[in-house]
C-alpha cells in the first residue's frame, strides 16, 4: 500500500523524535566512569540541524523546543537558554531551506557551521554575563569544532539510513503545495 505524503511526514517526524530520544538516552547512560579527554560531538544538535535543513516539514518547532528543553533539564543546563538559541538557529535555517536545497553540500555545511559557532559563542557570552558557572572554554571550543567536523558523517548517515534528503525540485506536499 502506498503511503500518502501526509503519512510520510508523520513517519518522518516520528523517526526524528525517536532518534532524538535514543541520543538522549545514550548520553545519560553511564558507560565509563573516567572523565573524557575529547568531548563527543553534540549529535542531538547535528541531527536536528540536518533534519531542518533538508526536510523542515519533519521537524516542527514545538518538537524541537520540547526535546531541547528536556535536555536542558536532564543535563542540568540553564533551562531554556540552549533551547532558545537552537530554536533561533533552526528557524533561520528553515527560512533558508529552499535556498539550501539547490546549494552544494559545502555551502550547507558552511552555513550550519556558522550557526553552530554563533549559538555556542552566544551561549558562552550569556553564561558569562549571568555569572553562571560554565565548562572550560577550551573544552567548549573543542566540542564545537568536533561537532562541525562531524556534520558530513552524520548527514551521510541520515541520508542513507533514514532517507533524509533534500526534496527534489517540483516535489509537492500533501496539500499540493511545492516544497
Amino acid at each position: 500500500m502506498a503511503e500518502t505524503p501526509n503519512m510520510q511526514i508523520w513517519i518522518g517526524r516520528a523517526v526524528y523524535v525517536g532518534i532524538c530520544f535514543l541520543l538522549i538516552f545514550l548520553q545519560l547512560m553511564p558507560l565509563d566512569a573516567r572523565p573524557e579527554i575529547i568531548p563527543w560531538p553534540d549529535l542531538l544538535l547535528l541531527v536536528t540541524l540536518i533534519w531542518v535543513a533538508r526536510r523542515p516539514d519533519y521537524t516542527p518547532v514545538i518538537a524541537i523546543a520540547a526535546l531541547f528543553f528536556l535536555t536542558d533539564l536532564l543535563f542540568q543546563r540553564p533551562p531554556g537558554l540552549w533551547t532558545a538559541l537552537v530554536i533561533i538557529l533552526t528557524e533561520s535555517l528553515r527560512k533558508r531551506a529552499n535556498q539550501l536545497r539547490n546549494a552544494p553540500a559545502a555551502l550547507e555545511w558552511g552555513s550550519i557551521a556558522l550557526g553552530i559557532v554563533a549559538i555556542t559563542l552566544a551561549y558562552r557570552a550569556i553564561l558569562f554575563v549571568a555569572l553562571t558557572p560554565a565548562p572550560p572554554l577550551g573544552l567548549t571550543l573543542i566540542q564545537m569544532a568536533i561537532t562541525i567536523l562531524s556534520y558530513p558523517v552524520v548527514a551521510i548517515l541520515a541520508h542513507y539510513l533514514f532517507g533524509v534528503s533534500r526534496p527534489t525540485p517540483g516535489a509537492i506536499d500533501s496539500l499540493g503545495h511545492r516544497l
